[in-house]
């Protein structure tokens, strides 16, 4: 075993991937990301100390938060970048150290091995990994419980990282992260701590994808319900994928004029709802579908791609000299646009693009989306009314990730069957299974309803908890919704602990339930929030919808 990784859905047979992972990753990098881990662990018990002692360190919290988001799955693929943060994570930990000196602060008795363990050579890191990776953990329900609390703070990191470069932050989501963190280390912590822990997760979960929400609104307005192109126009181009929406309003500001068009893909298409990027006429619609696409769509749509975050697969060698990468976003061999307080120069891209070919058509026509809380509350009366009166029966909350694997048509074929009066709420790149069906309206309200990135299923739950408002509901749980939710990674880990931190109940997940779910765990889920997988279309519409 020269690695070991199950953070995603599609951990090899459903346990876990030992010798590459199926997203791509190579076993070095798995296990430099393991380090890093370990390492902000070590960050994290020095750090909450020093707060506590009056000193903030907010290098460490910025570092933290992204290196967090960096080994997210298809993130960052890059050998270098990773030995690059695990000696900047030791480096970080000893500055706090320091200060704790300056302070008369002494730590050094009974302290976790992360906050003490140094080396500063390649062959060193590598030796370290192979000792604290996943599996070092031996009792496997505690196992379980860390990694999940871990992988919903990856989540949370994300969501605030989106923020942050938007300049909303919150100290307590830093402090949450590093908490959580330093949980992990803690031996004498029962299973029932634990829990407690992880659903404290699903709070700061929700807490993040307000403070996000309110970022994105107050820089660019509130979505708007919009038609999207998905056809092409005859320019050279620029593709934007991830869900970095400062990293697109930079490249749209620095490429008006220059003949130059951009189009989203996959995550990034919820920007054609923002009214802030309404503005630009060179910005054209949507190229593509759900991100495991990219390799046969970034090959056909012949300009240079930007990737502002996850999700990447490794790029073939026919278009890798187009795929530019920022953020935290890595893979050794592509070009990497680094920043400034938050500027970014991107025209090395721009004059790219304007040597390529325009996009090669690959679709024509429109998608409807911009269904986030304002503009569905915006709605409300008539949503309302078609309950009362029977018009639509059920909601279904259809958010989440796409993957690659062929079980996911289950998806397409579930959306198909629905009952004609049955609306779909999704947010995520799981829409793209869907939002291109021709499934109607109900009295003008779309039986699709895209509220948009990932981190918009905070919209879903707003809704949901108006809904509740409005019918007088004590319980959430009593609405006509029904949650069928497909995974991919960490995000999804996090949306699913804040639903359930919510009180949602009864979600069904899939194509499988997370591999880092232990027996025991899985039923503590099953017993306390009705937790799921899903079976067929037709049993699970008639258990779920009917």
């Amino acid at each position: 075993m020269s690695m070991f990784c199950y953070q995603c859905q599609e951990a090899a047979k459903g346990t876990g991937c030992t010798v590459r992972g199926v997203c791509g990753k190579t076993s070095d990098v798995a296990n430099l990301q393991d380090l890093l881990i370990y390492t902000l662990k070590g960050i994290s018990i020095y750090n909450l100390e020093a707060k506590k002692a009056g000193v903030n360190n907010e290098r460490a919290d910025k570092f933290v938060m992204e290196s967090l988001f960096a080994t997210i799955t298809n993130a960052n693929f890059s050998n270098q970048d990773f030995t690059n943060r695990v000696k900047e994570a030791l480096e970080i930990r000893e500055e706090i150290k320091t200060q704790l000196k300056n302070e008369n602060v002494n730590l050094e008795a009974d302290l976790h091995d992360s906050a003490l363990w140094y080396d500063d050579t390649r062959e060193g890191f590598e030796a370290k990994a192979r000792e604290i990776g996943i599996l070092s953990t031996e009792n496997e329900d505690v196992r379980s419980l860390r990694e999940l609390m871990i992988y919903g703070v990856k989540g949370m990191a994300a969501y605030a990282e989106h923020a942050f470069v938007l300049s909303h932050k919150k100290q307590e989501i830093f402090d949450f992260m590093q908490k959580a963190l330093v949980a992990t280390t803690k031996d004498d912590l029962s299973v029932d701590e634990l829990v407690a822990l992880t659903m404290e997760t699903g709070k700061y979960g929700v807490e993040v994808m307000a403070m996000l929400d309110e970022a994105n609104t107050s820089t660019y307005g509130n979505p708007e319900i919009t038609k999207v192109n998905i056809g092409v126009r005859n320019n050279p181009a620029i593709l934007v994928s991830g869900h970095d929406l400062k990293d697109f309003e930079q490249l749209l500001e620095q490429t008006k004029g220059t003949g130059v068009d951009v189009y989203t893909h996959s995550e990034m298409l919820p920007a054609n709802y923002y009214p802030a990027f309404k503005k630009y006429d060179h910005f054209v619609g949507n190229y593509g579908n759900a991100w495991w696409k990219q390799d046969k769509e970034f090959e056909s749509f012949n300009g240079p791609i930007l990737m502002t975050t996850n999700c990447l697969v490794p790029p073939k060698a026919s278009y890798k000299d187009r795929v530019y990468t920022t953020g935290v976003v890595g893979f050794d061999g592509l070009k990497h646009i680094e920043g400034k307080d938050g500027a970014k120069d991107f025209t090395e891209i721009i004059e790219l693009a304007k040597k390529c070919d325009a996009p090669q058509e690959i679709e024509k026509g429109e998608i409807v989306g911009g269904f986030a809380h304002n503009a569905v509350l915006g709605l409300a009366d008539k949503v309302v009314e078609a309950v009362k009166t029977g018009a639509i029966k059920k909601f279904v909350v259809m958010a989440g990730c796409d993957g690659r694997m062929n079980s996911r048509n289950y998806y397409t074929d579930f959306a198909e069957q629905l009952p004609q009066d049955s609306v779909i709420l999704t947010a995520g790149c799981a829409k793209y299974r869907y939002n291109k069906l021709n499934l109607g309206d109900i009295g003008g309200i779309p039986r699709v309803l895209d509220a948009g990135q990932c981190n918009d299923s905070y919209s879903l739950a707003v809704i949901a908890l108006k809904l509740k408002e409005v019918f007088g509901l004590e319980d959430v749980n009593e609405l006509p919704i029904a949650y069928n939710i497909a995974w991919y990674e960490q995000k999804a880990v996090i949306v699913l602990l804040a639903l359930l931190h919510l009180g949602v109940k009864n979600i069904h997940l899939g194509p499988t339930l997370p591999a880092f779910l232990s027996p025991n765990v899985a039923n503590v889920l099953v017993e306390n929030f009705g937790i799921a997988g899903i079976t067929d279309v037709e049993t699970d519409i008639e258990k779920m919808v009917l």
